[in-house]
């Protein structure tokens, strides 16, 4: 992957200071067909009433009063705002150079993390699930600065650093002994369950809105080995307990089997990957109401890249090892009813490509209609977000995408730009730049 020449990322920062396309403080939308994922059915001919940022009535089809400010979606099917579970927007995408991270400033980072964010915008992803950066913190950084409208991107809510193990799957690896890794990459690294609670209360300290942890190894991380157990319950316990003090939750990847239903047992509301994942655990997850976020996309892509970029030979063997388990516990999950929410881990793919995943989710067992709820109401209520996204409902935002064509018939669809709407305004199809 080539790196996003500096020039053109302050030029779209510069250029994504409050460009989106402003209406009246009410407007309509015409949907020719509506997603209501909420009940799983398609409604025909619907209008969507917008008040400043959000929906306030959705019905059939009437003309508005004369001189109301009207988008015309009427030959469209309009979905939510599709939402990433699993993301790093604020930090580098994955090359095949371990030092990659220590290449780059953490100014040159917040530029490059202002670049994604309006990739996976500009592919219907209004909100997102931001899964850790290396630099800390500047996740919060980046969600701060879209709220504030200074930067276009999706609503982000922020987890700040990495809870790890000392060269664990969160750190940063692969050099010679005695190196030095800076300060701001070691933030969420911790000795034992005292240690781990203090810097969960730390980050909570400095503005995120959620925590993760490593409860296993990586497969793109030196030293470690995805079924590899790196956590224990009272450690992942003492980490909860101090989110709930902050009114949040905690998300853990894992990829193992022991290591997800340690976690699921430790309380976390989500386990991200689960590649591993055996009959005890869909069984543990379904009866504790636990999420599963499971990337099975992007397995293919870490192969056929990393193949022709020569990434270090254990990352290619890892995720050998773990990808078609991963699909086959996804398969079996969804057959047992488990919640599974959408996260593809873009970042490891550029960002922008999320939509991807779509056809995969269909391939391994869901339907259509599953794989559109479980990027919409279903991550929406793994992030508590449901008052405010997840669907096109009264009180909710007016985040909203249009596409040509019925996704349910080919969820293929949804990998074309749609058209974008966050907060009742629609975002620019392109900016000044060579995106």
């Amino acid at each position: 992957m080539k790196p996003v020449p500096i020039l053109h990322i302050v030029l779209l920062v510069v250029l994504s200071t409050g460009p989106l396309v402003a209406f009246a403080d009410v407007l309509y939308v015409h949907a020719g067909r509506l997603l209501d994922v909420e009940r799983g059915r398609v409604l025909e001919n619907q209008r969507i009433q917008v008040d400043g940022q959000r929906i306030v009535a959705v019905e059939p089809w009437s003309a508005p009063p004369v001189g109301s400010e009207v988008i015309d979606w009427s030959d469209k099917t309009v979905l939510p705002g599709l939402i990433d579970m699993h993301t790093h927007i604020a930090d580098l995408e994955q090359t095949n150079n371990v030092a990659e991270p220590l290449l780059h400033s953490p100014q040159a980072v917040a530029l490059v993390g202002a670049h994604n964010a309006y990739r996976t915008l500009r592919a219907g992803f209004t909100s997102v699930h931001d899964l850790g950066t290396f630099r800390a913190f500047t996740d919060v950084a980046l969600r701060d600065a879209i709220n504030a409208g200074q930067v276009l991107g999706p609503r982000i809510n922020a987890v700040g650093a990495f809870i790890t193990v000392a060269g664990g799957g969160g750190e940063v690896t692969g050099f010679a002994p005695g190196f030095q890794v800076p300060e701001d990459m070691r933030v969420g690294v911790y000795r034992d369950a005292v240690d781990a609670k203090l810097k969960t209360r730390y980050l909570f300290q400095n503005g995120v809105d959620s925590i993760k942890i490593m409860a296993t190894g990586a497969v793109l991380t030196l030293g470690t080995e995805p079924g590899q157990l790196e956590m224990t319950e009272e450690e992942i316990r003492a980490v909860v307990e101090e989110a709930k003090l902050h009114g949040s939750y905690v998300t853990a990847h894992a990829h193992g089997a022991e290591g997800s239903k340690v976690a699921i047992r430790g309380g976390v509301r989500s386990i991200e990957h689960a590649s591993l994942l055996d009959d005890e655990g869909i069984r543990l997850a379904k009866e504790q109401g636990t999420y599963l976020v499971m990337d099975i996309y992007h397995g293919d892509y870490i192969d056929e890249i990393g193949r022709k970029e020569n990434w270090p030979a254990d990352y290619l063997r890892k995720n050998l090892e773990t990808t078609e388990a991963q699909r086959v516990a996804f398969r079996k999950a969804v057959k047992a009813g488990v919640k599974l929410a959408f996260g593809t881990d873009a970042g490891v793919h550029p960002h922008g490509g999320q939509a991807r995943q779509f056809a995969y989710m269909v391939r391994y067992g869901m339907t259509p209609m599953q794989a559109i709820q479980s990027a919409t109401s279903v991550a929406a209520e793994l992030m508590g977000w449901e008052r405010d996204v997840g669907a096109i409902a009264p009180g909710r935002y007016a985040d909203m995408i249009a596409v040509d064509g019925d996704p349910l018939a080919d969820i293929s669809l949804l990998e074309k730009r749609p058209v974008v709407m966050k907060g009742g305004m629609l975002v620019p199809q392109q900016l000044a730049t060579r995106d």
